[in-house]
């Protein structure tokens, strides 16, 4: 029994499908599949989007991730599973996701220039917009 308040992929199906678009034009970005679905599954933790978790999950495990290194996520500020590029976009994915609170700071952004083309910046704030906005979908119809 689904508990979807409503069917918004259907009621508005050109939003929903230009959604799509975007995560699958990021899916063939120089940013590769695994750092992608990283930060979606960072992202989907701090906003609690359970469907969004278990599907960037699988998503990661079914591409050769180590689930210890899965398990580690929420706390990867002190973990030394994570790459000094994968630091740097983990940062970017949370600062941006709590812009409220942090104003996305230029110390964060700068970090980025040392493991990050400007392209690749800009993909990577677009798939961490699309998966904030694909959360708050998710969650607020309780998909």
């Amino acid at each position: 029994m689904s508990n979807l308040r409503l069917p918004y992929a259907e009621l508005s199906p050109e939003a929903y499908k230009n959604l799509i678009g975007v995560m699958r034009s990021l899916e063939d970005s120089r940013l590769g599949t695994r750092l992608i679905d990283l930060i979606y599954l960072r992202i989907s933790q701090i906003n609690g989007c359970s469907f969004c978790l278990q599907k960037h999950a699988d998503s990661l495990r079914k591409h050769g991730e180590e689930q210890h290194k899965l398990d580690s996520l929420a706390a990867w500020q002190v973990s030394d599973l994570y790459s000094p590029r994968e630091r740097a976009a983990l940062a970017w994915a949370d600062s941006v996701t709590r812009i409220a609170e942090t104003q996305a700071p230029d110390e964060v952004f700068d970090a980025l220039r040392n493991h990050f083309s400007e392209a690749e910046i800009a993909d990577l704030t677009f798939a961490v917009a699309l998966m904030n906005a694909m959360n708050r979908m998710a969650i607020s119809m309780r998909l």
